[in-house]
This record gives C-alpha cells, structure tokens and sequence, in this order.
C-alpha cells in the first residue's frame, strides 16, 4: 500500500519559498554526491504527486513537480472542475475541494510506492487530516526570515518519530514517521 510524505526542501527557518514564491536560493549552493544521493532514493520511490493547481488550472514549465523528473500521475487539487491535462507523458487530474479523494486516487496510483505532497497547504491538509505517513525534509542552510512556510497555520500538535537524519556538503536531510 502506498505510503504518503512530504517531502520539501525548506530553509532552516521553515520556509518553502520567498515572499514572492521564488526558490532561487535552493540552488547554487555547494553539493556532495551524497546529498543528490539521499534526494534521489526519495524522488525513485515516488509514485504519485498530490499538490495545488493554478488559478488558471494549466500546468506551466515552472510549475511541474520535480522538474519534469517524474513520470507519474499528478493530482491537483482544484475549486472548479477541469478535464485532465496530458503533459509530456504525464497526466494531471483535478480534483475538486476533497483532498482525502486526491490521497486515495494518488495511493491507488502510487500501487506500493510513495504519494509525495506538495506545497504547504496541501501538506497541512494532509497533515490535520491524518493522511501523511511521514515527513522528507531537505533543509537548507539559509535563513530567509519571511516567506511561505511549510507548517505555518497548522493549528496542532504532531508527534513525530525520527526514523534518519543525515548531513553532507550543503543540506541536512531528515526523515520523521507522523506517530498516530
């Protein structure tokens, strides 16, 4: 059965982008093989991607998770429906208001592979939820004091079990089990 994470990589204070949404400063920055290492055990046992659609619900080059990376089924979470879009041999379904149903279509998807969830409210959903196996942070070694937070607004406590942590070149990577 499919296991769900987030996985984000955030500054040491918490954020997953700027004011402005940029992550510039993710990149650039030192790296050993080691980093890309633990980064791509992650993204190779990802099977599906739950995150938010655009106001204008098209899939922009900016805007495709991973980069392009991953070939797997994305889940958008929308307000108004939308026919799926069929993008460079990904298909992005929109899912209207019911973030439970896009995990459940995303873990049907994923088979016995990981549902990565993207973005921070759609994280939080999950989160309040109780839908996330666990947490895949990459944390970066910069402090952006302002931005969009990860956690911000979640509104309650979350017990965590620290199942790895590790530190290379550049970032520090931790993994947390969400204890039920």
């Amino acid at each position: 059965m499919a296991h769900v994470i987030v996985h984000a990589t955030i500054s040491l204070d918490g954020f997953l982008a700027d004011p402005n949404g940029s992550v510039d400063w993710m990149f650039g920055r030192p790296a050993a093989p080691e980093d890309d290492d633990v980064v791509n055990a992650v993204v190779e046992r990802i099977g599906a991607v739950v995150g938010g659609a655009n106001r204008t619900q098209t899939i922009e080059d900016g805007e495709i998770p991973y980069g392009g990376m991953l070939k797997v089924p994305v889940y958008l979470m929308t307000h108004s429906p939308h026919d799926p879009i069929e993008r460079d041999g990904v298909t992005y379904t929109f899912v209207v208001d019911d973030i439970a149903q896009a995990v459940e279509l995303a873990k049907a998807s994923a088979g016995d592979k990981w549902v990565s969830l993207l973005g921070g409210s759609i994280s939080r959903q999950c989160l309040q939820l109780g839908l996330v196996d666990e947490l895949h942070l990459d944390v970066a070694p910069v402090l952006l004091g302002e931005g969009i937070s990860l956690f911000a607004g979640l509104g309650q406590r979350i017990e965590l079990e620290r199942v790895e942590t590790s530190a290379f070149a550049s970032e520090t990577h931790l993994r947390y089990r969400v204890l039920r």
